[in-house]
């Protein structure tokens, strides 16, 4: 009919709505903690992460990866791992320490939107090799696993438990700002894993230990990655020393990669 212009669905309509599931699983994370519900927001966040995955899964599956998706995804990812981590530890537990609080608890909202913006303007291409920085889903999994395993609903997360709280938070949140490389996933696909059989079987051997531990081991997966970047950068730079290499921060092989 004259005057009536109707939406074309195109390729990109998949991942996107993956990446709309994922924002409004942030959204449901951040309404669940200003309800006391924290074991449920914590979940929340885990469910945008599995959307995160799909969206970028299904996005080569469709051949619709664009600037637009980019975009999209990065404010989708403040959302559910910037700002809902944030509302759920300063409900949780730190509003007792007042303004203190607010700003440790406002960390991975504001550097995940550092890390985030600067991932936008350097990125070159869609499927790299490494991060610069801890990627924002893998900080939000390290402080929501945290809370998953450690967060009593009887006696709340108290004492030790509370304190350690605030370096993960203090931690993850400066890695996410950092230029330290971090390995990216293997892709879903059999030359993926044939060029990267060591990073395929790593992952192969997370997924089987989260399933024996019932989602136990998850925190300490995410502990693992975290503390793998400036691991290997130490050894780096020991190796090069050794070896009388110059040290370049600023190699010209950096990349980075559509999931930040």
């Amino acid at each position: 009919m004259d005057g009536i212009q109707y939406m074309k669905i195109t390729r990109a309509f998949v991942p996107n709505m993956f990446t709309t599931l994922n924002m409004f699983s942030g959204f449901m994370s951040i309404v669940s903690s200003t309800q006391g519900n924290f074991i449920v927001a914590a979940w929340f966040i885990i469910l945008a992460a599995v959307f995160d995955a799909l969206d970028g899964i299904m996005a080569r599956i469709t051949k619709s990866s664009s600037e637009f998706g980019v975009e999209f995804d990065s404010l989708s990812d403040i959302v559910s791992f910037g700002v809902a981590p944030s509302f759920l530890v300063y409900n949780l537990a730190l509003y007792e320490f007042n303004n203190i609080g607010i700003l440790i608890s406002a960390m991975p909202m504001i550097f995940g939107g550092i890390r985030l913006a600067r991932f936008n303007v350097q990125l070159t291409g869609f499927d790299k090799d490494f991060y610069r920085g801890l990627p924002i889903p893998s900080a939000a999994g390290l402080i929501v696993t945290y809370v998953l395993i450690f967060y009593d609903e009887s006696a709340g997360l108290t004492g030790f438990w509370g304190i350690m709280l605030i370096p993960i938070l203090v931690v993850s949140s400066l890695l996410m700002v950092s230029l330290i490389k971090y390995d990216t996933l293997p892709k879903p696909s059999k030359e993926s894993i044939k060029n990267s059989p060591l990073k395929s079987g790593l992952v192969l051997f997370a997924i089987i230990i989260t399933a024996a531990t019932k989602g136990y081991a998850l925190f300490f997966i995410f502990l693992a990655y975290s503390v793998s970047g400036p691991l290997r950068a130490v050894y780096e730079k020991i190796s090069r020393f050794l070896s009388g290499e110059e040290l370049d921060e600023d190699s010209p092989e950096e990349t980075t990669s559509l999931d930040a």
